[in-house]
């Protein structure tokens, strides 16, 4: 995954394509660079390593004119380097790229035949090369970027400048994410909508095969046939200061701390509790059908998995529908037994997840409805589907995932409850409403457990010096042990592992130790007894017991080295509340030892790539 941006208008060039790109900067950070129009000549300027290194590069430049592009990479092809940076060139054309081009060997070594020297290990760089061979043609820069585009297998986000036309830039996409932003004589496009809030909120969403031509003064667009489109133009709710710290220390503790907000945006709206109506205008999927499917199948891909699992019970318990639950990049290779007769249900923050947007297609060519829960609005995964539930998290720039995965518990809380009592019919209005009045409980449950940070840290900060961790938890609680594993390995670079607890005696149980903190996730459910009896033969080894539980729960307590309470809550809705303590323990243990919390190494936001 990489991010791209571009400009048009007045203003200078290089201080628009920095705050675009700072505010991409978590799609990607291993270069970046920037190529602009100097009055009739095109610049470039790029670094290998964070953004900071590509400022310190431009911060004494003064360029005369306003129209350029940007460019934060995720190496795919060619490793990190100055050389394989974006922007490219090739001839005179010049421009970045969020994607994989499949075809490219094939297509540089026509090139090369062609007389093209090529100057990186990209992919990218075929493109500038093959549109500059269009020009060779006589063709128009459209048509050159269009003829192009046909011959490329793979994905793209581009934009793109011709050294000949200081007052246009164009950018296409295919299968990766792209925004078109309108302002008052100046144009913008970036891979996300981030980059664009400084500068405007009015924005066109581009679509696979989709070409647009910026200038100063509009916005035309075509498709891959060379037909003119209309596209309509969206006004972005989200605030400049939603995609700012705020002044957190960094942005994974600015969005744990959304959470609530996060929580009730996504449930807001969406049942009234005085007639037992849900309001899910986006569902889009005819009742008459969900009464007749015969299972649902859902996939996702790391925290969003973990998410489904929580989604399996609810969807089980609640509506009484069998469900099955997958990774996507496992579904994608195993010809999954899906049919006309199946919901698939995609859950992806960002809704570009390309392990999950496989697993839609080959769904739909089955035949299957698609359900898709996501934060994105016009992304590709809702455009793939029949119907859509919009989590309302606002932007997340964090790489580790927080409130996109909890307002992904609350849509598929949301479902189970709409499905059990408008198709199942398993559940009344009276079980609904209690069950919704308890969701409208959580977050003030969860601010409570958010001012007990510092006692949190506390725990972090005895912590934070081993090497391996083992988290435990059962049924709704068991997907809980895997996020918080998660978290911890992903930012602290910790080894952590997540089990069912009933499972420690098939071999976990071996490595306890007096080295190896264990942390169980145990709320006084009623398989809390069952987690008790774990506790005591972790003791017996000499372990420590970190738990997460009920507030009160005295028999957890009197087990537990260290012991983080939640308040009492309707037991379904526990996972929204058990999360929190191992997100925050997470990100303090990162903090005190001093790694890049919001951009770990060798992960990116979003992986579009396969």
């Amino acid at each position: 995954m990489c991010g791209i941006v571009g400009y048009v208008g007045e203003r200078p060039i290089l201080p628009v394509l920095i705050e675009g790109l700072r505010r991409l900067e978590y799609r990607g950070y291993d270069s970046s660079g920037v190529a602009a129009f100097d009055g009739d000549e095109v610049r470039i300027y790029r670094a290998e390593g964070k953004l900071d290194r590509l400022m310190e590069k431009v911060q004494s430049v003064q360029l005369d004119g306003g129209t350029g592009l940007g460019h934060i990479r995720w190496a795919t092809h060619g490793r990190p380097s100055e050389v394989n940076a974006h922007p490219h060139r090739g001839g005179r054309v010049t421009l970045v790229h969020n994607g994989i081009v499949e075809n490219y060997r094939e297509l540089k070594e026509k090139l090369k035949g062609h007389g093209a020297v090529f100057q990186s290990e990209t992919d990218t760089e075929v493109i500038a090369h093959l549109i500059d061979h269009g020009l060779e043609e006589g063709v128009s820069p459209e048509e050159a970027i269009r003829k192009a585009l046909n011959g490329i297998r793979g994905s793209y986000a581009l934009g793109i400048l011709f050294d000949f036309d200081p007052e246009t830039i164009y950018a296409a996409r295919m299968e990766s994410p792209l925004v078109v932003g309108i302002g008052e004589g100046e144009t913008f496009f970036a891979s996300d909508v981030p980059a664009l809030l400084p500068f405007t909120r009015r924005c066109i969403f581009l679509h696979d095969g989709e070409i647009a031509r910026l200038t100063k003064r509009e916005v035309t667009f075509t498709n891959l046939d060379g037909e003119h489109l209309e596209k309509p133009v969206k006004t972005i709710d989200w605030s400049p200061l939603m995609a700012e710290k705020e002044g957190f220390k960094h942005f994974m503790l600015k969005e744990i701390h959304e959470q609530p907000r996060a929580i009730i945006d996504t449930f807001r709206g969406t049942f009234s509790p005085d007639t037992g109506a849900f309001f899910m205008e986006d569902f889009q999927i005819s009742p008459q059908w969900l009464r007749e499917m015969k299972k649902i199948s859902i996939i996702a891909c790391g925290t969003s998995w973990h998410a489904a699992l929580v989604g399996r019970r609810y969807l089980e318990g609640l509506a009484r529908v069998p469900v099955e639950v997958d990774i996507a990049s496992e579904f994608r290779y195993r010809d999954p037994l899906v049919d006309e007769r199946t919901l698939l249900m995609a859950i992806s923050q960002s809704g570009e997840t390309a392990d999950t947007l496989a697993g839609v297609r080959i769904a739909r060519e089955k035949g299957a409805k698609i359900l898709s829960i996501c934060n994105v609005v016009e992304s590709s995964l809702t455009r793939l589907s029949d119907g859509v539930v919009h989590t309302h998290a606002g932007p997340e720039i964090a790489v580790a995932s927080t409130k996109a995965f909890t307002t992904q518990l609350v849509a598929l809380f949301l479902v189970a409850l709409y499905l059990g009592r408008e198709i199942g019919g398993t559940l009344s209005v009276e079980e609904t409403s209690h069950l919704f009045q308890s969701l409208t409980e959580v977050p003030s449950l969860m601010r409570e457990i958010l001012k007990e940070e510092p006692v949190i840290k506390g725990i972090a900060r005895r912590l934070k010096d081993y090497r391996d961790f083992l988290y435990l938890g059962r049924g709704l609680n068991f997907p809980i042990a895997l996020e918080g594993a998660l978290k911890l390995k992903e930012i602290s670079y910790i080894h952590a592992e997540g089990y069912p607890a009933g499972e420690m005696k098939h071999g976990p149980i071996a490595l306890i130790s007096p080295q190896m903190p264990v942390v169980f996730v145990a709320p006084s459910d009623r398989l809390v007894k069952k987690v008790l009896s774990n506790m005591e033969e972790v003791l017996a080894r000499d372990g420590q017991v970190i738990s997460v539980t009920t507030r009160g729960a005295q028999e957890v307590l009197d087990k537990s080295t260290y012991a983080i309470e939640i308040p009492p809550v309707e037991p379904l809705l526990e996972p929204l509340l058990t999360v929190v303590p191992l997100q925050l323990l997470a990100y303090h243990v990162a903090d005190l030892l001093g790694t890049d919390v919001d951009q770990p190494r060798n992960l990116a936001k979003s992986v579009t790539v396969e």
